[in-house]
């Protein structure tokens, strides 16, 4: 895969020319040490130059080979969105993201490598962008190639959820400013005065008495593990169906009642900005009628 631009100023350091267009130093080492090749005017360089005005530059990505070690699934995925650089799909509730010691042959990662190598994609290395619990369901972004994972990951993205949590929330909005981290010993995340900081902003959508829960929309302002579920337990509000946090187990939902359903960004190759939505799972809607 390659990449085009053009030069408008009338002399600029080449590296400088790529940083402005999210290549740093670190992915303009990644190209050389990979095989990656950098032209101007249709012409290879090697070493520092300079680019002047009109001059077209061309950087082509090395060929990303799939790993021999991680499993190939052809198993299904519900895709949302896809074009050179993204895939979207839409993740289903009990589907882990990446390969561990608890399952390394059917993950989104698996099951991505077998859809690319099935539609005989050269790269064939998914990047993981928005990673989500394994019981969460919802919008997962990934990356077709290393610079569109370096590019993505430069800049903040929109992450919206909506969320079953237990009980009659007194305020219809808020931000939950309350740092997160783990105390020693423990698999599951802890308000701590010594955490790192983690923002969650939500709005009341409707209170649902029949379940004695209320169905709220949550915005990330940043990303840690488990934000959503700890801010809610902490509140004293837990997902339902999230035995970790202490959420209600007897609700009609058998995993946290959480799902991924808005994300945008914008792209930084079509320079605009990219928008997705997921559909409620019918675990989750059910609760709803």
């Amino acid at each position: 895969m390659e990449f085009m631009w053009q030069q408008h100023e009338e002399k600029q350091a080449m590296k400088d020319f790529l940083g402005q267009r999210g290549i740093g130093s670190r992915f303009f080492r990644y190209l050389r040490q990979n095989g990656g090749q950098i032209l101007i005017n249709g012409r290879l360089t090697n070493g520092p130059t300079n680019v002047v005005r009109n001059d077209q530059v061309t950087v082509r990505l090395p060929v990303e080979r799939a790993d021999p070690r991680v499993a190939i699934s052809h198993q299904p995925l519900t895709i949302l969105a896809e074009d050179n650089n993204w895939l979207v799909i839409n993740k289903p509730a009990g589907l882990t993201a990446v390969p561990g010691p608890a399952n390394r042959v059917d993950t989104v990662v698996n099951r991505v490598k077998g859809y690319l190598i099935d539609a005989g994609a050269q790269d064939q290395v998914p990047h993981i962008i928005t990673r989500l619990d394994r019981f969460t369901s919802g919008i997962v972004l990934i990356a077709k190639h290393r610079l569109a994972q370096n590019l993505v990951q430069a800049q903040p993205l929109d992450k919206v959820y909506l969320a079953l949590v237990n009980g009659r929330l007194e305020q219809a909005h808020d931000l939950i400013d309350a740092p997160l981290g783990r105390q020693p010993d423990e698999f599951k995340q802890s308000v701590l005065e010594t955490g790192k900081k983690a923002q969650t902003e939500y709005w009341l959508e409707r209170y649902l008495p029949a379940l004695d829960a209320s169905l709220v929309r949550v915005k990330l302002l940043t990303g840690r593990t488990h934000q959503i579920r700890v801010h809610f337990a902490y509140l004293g509000h837990p997902l339902l169906g999230d035995e970790l946090y202490q959420g209600p187990l007897d609700r009609g939902i058998k995993r946290q009642a959480l799902h991924a359903s808005r994300l945008s960004f914008f792209d930084p190759f079509t320079k605009i900005v990219n928008q997705y939505e997921a559909e409620l799972p019918s675990d989750f809607q059910k609760l709803l009628v």
